[in-house]
């Protein structure tokens, strides 16, 4: 059984989630999660690798959103062709370990993309960390999107909804 976390075709779903980019290092990515009128929000921007820069984000503010009985994360989306992460944070910090899987749509239409919670990997700061406790899905407190990598330019990714399963 999934259990929604974010459905953005309700516009009000984006009000909670906020930018972190690559200023928080100094460099002059940014970007911003909208909800769009076609029923679906929209994280876009621009990467830019000038000042050491080279990745945006957005993320959800903290709440319960874990489900001990959970083995993957589901998100629907629609894109442009880039990598993307999801990430999911188990506490409500800014600057803490996340767990991080990778994604890349294909195509031009909407896609469920099913990601089993044992892909995502601990990183702190971009960079793995070995010996980290594995993801406890009971524990799952914020939601975020990135895209890196040195993927530099503008990018646009649509997104209905993302659910533990």
């Amino acid at each position: 059984m999934l259990q929604m976390l974010f459905d953005f075709t309700d516009p009000v779903a984006v009000d909670d989630w906020h930018a972190i980019d690559d200023r928080v290092m100094g460099g002059v990515s940014q970007s911003r999660l909208r909800h769009a009128p076609a029923g679906h929000a929209v994280f876009e921007g621009e990467v830019s690798l000038a000042r050491n820069g080279g990745f945006a984000s957005v993320r959800s503010s903290p709440g319960d959103r874990g489900r001990a009985d959970a083995s993957c994360c589901t998100i629907e989306v629609r894109g442009s062709h880039r990598q993307y992460k999801l990430s999911l944070l188990t506490d409500d910090g800014f600057d803490s370990l996340n767990y991080q899987a990778g994604f890349a749509p294909v195509g031009d239409g909407w896609h469920t993309l099913h990601l089993p919670l044992a892909a995502f990997r601990p990183s702190f700061r971009g960079r793995e960390v070995p010996g980290a406790p594995p993801l406890e899905a009971r524990r799952i407190r914020q939601v975020g999107l990135m895209i890196a990598a040195r993927q530099a330019g503008p990018f646009s990714l649509d997104i209905r909804r993302i659910g533990l399963g």
